[in-house]
C-alpha cells in the first residue's frame, strides 16, 4: 500500500498547487497543457495497444465490456459520484456551471489516473513484493499531471486521489490471490484494452474532438482477461 499512498499523496499536493496557481495561468496557457496532455495520452494509449497479440480480444472486450457500461450505467454512476462529493464536502452557494466543471474534473483525473499499465502492474507488484517502485514513477507522473488538470478543471480532481485509494489499494492488497490466476496474456490484452480506454479519454476529455462515455468501457478491463482465459482453455490460446 506504500506505493497507492504516495500516489495518492502526489495527486492532492498537485491539485492544490494547480488550483492555487490557476487563476494566473492564462486560458490559452491551461488548454495548450491539457492539450498537451491529451496529445501524451493519446500516443501513450496506442503504445499500449499495439503490443497486442490479437487485436480481436481487446475489440471484443471493449464492445462487450461497453454493452454491460451502458447497462449498468457506470458512467451515471461515476457523474452522480462526482456531484455528490461536491454536495457533501464543497460550499453550496455556486451555480450549477460550478457542479459540472466539479465533476468533469473528478471523473477526467478518475478515469485518466486509473487506467493503465503502471496502475494494475504496479500494484500487483507493489503487493506481492513490497517493491512500489513503479507506482512511484506513476506518482510523480500523475502529481505533475494533477497540476495541469486542476488549474484547468477545477478542485474535482484532488477527489480522484479516491478513486486511486480505492482501486490500486484493492489491487495491491489481493494481488497476491488473484495473480494465480493471471497469466502473461491476460495481463497483456488487459493492457492492451486499457490503451483503447486511455484514447477514448484523451478524444473525448482532453482533446474534445467527440464526446465518448468513456466511462461505459471500464467493465472492459475484466471482459478482456475472461476472453484470453476462454481461449487459453478450449481453443489453445490466442
Amino acid at each position: 500500500m506504500i506505493g497507492t499512498l504516495i500516489n495518492v499523496g502526489t495527486i492532492v499536493l498537485g491539485s492544490v498547487i494547480g488550483v492555487g496557481i490557476g487563476s494566473r495561468l492564462s486560458e490559452k496557457l491551461r488548454s495548450t497543457i491539457v492539450a498537451g496532455l491529451g496529445l501524451f495520452t493519446f500516443g501513450y494509449g496506442l503504445m499500449t495497444f499495439i503490443d497486442t497479440a490479437n487485436p480481436m480480444v481487446p475489440l471484443g472486450g471493449l464492445l462487450i465490456g461497453a454493452l454491460l457500461g451502458e447497462w449498468w450505467k457506470i458512467e451515471e454512476g461515476l457523474e452522480k459520484l462526482g456531484i455528490l462529493l461536491r454536495q457533501k464536502l464543497m460550499p453550496r452557494d455556486r451555480e450549477d456551471g460550478h457542479d459540472l466543471l466539479f465533476v468533469e474534473g473528478f471523473v477526467t483525473a478518475s478515469l485518466v489516473f486509473v487506467i493503465g499499465p503502471i496502475a494494475i502492474l504496479g500494484s500487483i507488484q507493489d503487493g506481492l513484493t513490497g517493491n512500489f517502485e513503479m507506482l512511484a514513477i506513476k506518482a510523480v507522473l500523475d502529481g505533475f499531471a494533477s497540476i495541469a488538470f486542476a488549474s484547468s478543471l477545477g478542485i474535482g480532481v484532488v477527489f480522484s486521489a479516491l478513486s486511486i485509494l480505492v482501486y490500486q489499494g484493492a489491487i495491491t492488497l489481493l494481488a497476491g490471490f488473484f495473480s494465480q490466476f493471471f497469466s502473461t496474456a491476460m495481463m497483456s490484452e488487459m493492457t492492451a484494452v486499457g490503451g483503447l480506454i486511455l484514447m477514448a479519454i484523451a478524444l473525448s476529455s482532453l482533446l474534445e474532438i467527440k464526446k465518448i462515455r468513456t466511462g461505459s468501457f471500464l467493465p472492459a478491463l475484466l471482459i478482456t482477461p475472461l476472453i484470453v482465459w476462454v481461449l487459453e482453455r478450449f481453443f489453445g490460446g490466442l
